[in-house]
């Protein structure tokens, strides 16, 4: 209990000093990360961020021993456990595919989305396993995660800005969009009946700020955490900030592969060819004017 008692206290006192801790200058620290290999420079920030007791370096410690890892592994279980008892009881949406097909997505849009996809999955991946590392011995494989990491997140800017951009317009919150929330989009009956969405409904949308914003925040923190010129406490609270909101997101991205892959029977094709069947854009779309 008094451990608990001491992480609210410690929890609090960095969201509230947060904005203070941004702009001092007191624990200025400018480790080169061309001064040392990856590895090692990782270890040694690391070793900086969480040697130091003042200020945040009690909380990041505390978090990154005892929560971080725990936290994702529930996410990583809960959410496709959940997701498989969604299947077994209720399970796919079919759609005739015989039938008439919407041009939904242009080449354009397609091939941006993969590279997306593609660099995105793999930071989720990658991410997970540095987060693991130790499990995982460490050694070479994780050292390459990190590596890859790093690559992924670079690569994820350019389709993320596009991608951004493309489709802003259509993510902007409508009011249908509160009904489809209430109904959780029909996904919790088997009947196939019109819900309210637009070319994208609610949950697309909110997967959409997350992976679009949320990652631009994520690669900021990351870029931050790395060492490229920061206060101490600022590095500690933004590391802090990247574990929990690279929660959210790993949790966004399993329903997202979820739904794309088993909520609709052959959801992917429309990724593929562009065009979705007429019935299924009339039922899962029923506000989008094609």
């Amino acid at each position: 209990m008094q451990r608990r008692i001491a992480f609210v206290s410690l929890l609090t006192l960095a969201l509230f000093g947060a904005a203070a801790a941004a702009v001092s200058a007191q624990d200025q620290f400018f480790l080169s990360p061309l001064t040392y290999s990856v590895s090692v420079y990782y270890n040694k920030l690391m070793g900086i961020i969480a040697g130091d007791w003042q200020g945040y370096g009690q909380l990041f410690t505390f978090l990154q021993d005892e929560w971080f890892a725990t936290l994702f592994l529930a996410v990583i279980i809960i959410v496709p456990l959940v997701f498989l008892l969604h299947y077994l009881i209720v399970g796919a949406k079919h759609f005739d595919h015989d039938g008439e097909q919407i041009l939904f997505f242009s080449k354009y849009a397609r091939i941006v989305h993969f590279v997306a996809a593609l660099s995105f999955s793999l930071l989720v991946i990658t991410g997970l396993l540095v987060i693991f590392g130790a499990f995982f011995g460490g050694g070479i494989f994780i050292r390459s995660a990190r590596y890859l990491h790093i690559i992924s997140a670079v690569v994820f800017v350019v389709p993320g800005l596009l991608m951004f951009f493309l489709w802003v317009r259509d993510m902007l919150p409508q009011l249908h969009d509160i009904k489809w929330m209430f109904i959780v989009g029909g996904y919790l009956s088997k009947k196939k009946k019109p819900v309210p969405a637009g070319k994208f409904n609610a949950g697309q949308k909110m997967y959409f700020w997350f992976a679009t914003v949320g990652g631009g925040v994520m690669a900021y923190t990351g870029y931050v955490i790395w060492g490229f010129g920061a206060g101490l406490d600022t590095v500690r609270i933004y590391a802090i900030i990247h574990n929990f909101l690279g929660m959210g997101i790993v949790a966004f991205y399993l329903t997202h592969v979820y739904m794309s892959v088993f909520a609709i029977a052959g959801s992917l094709e429309s990724m593929k060819t562009g065009y979705k069947p007429k019935e299924e854009v009339d039922i899962l779309h029923s506000r989008y004017n094609y």
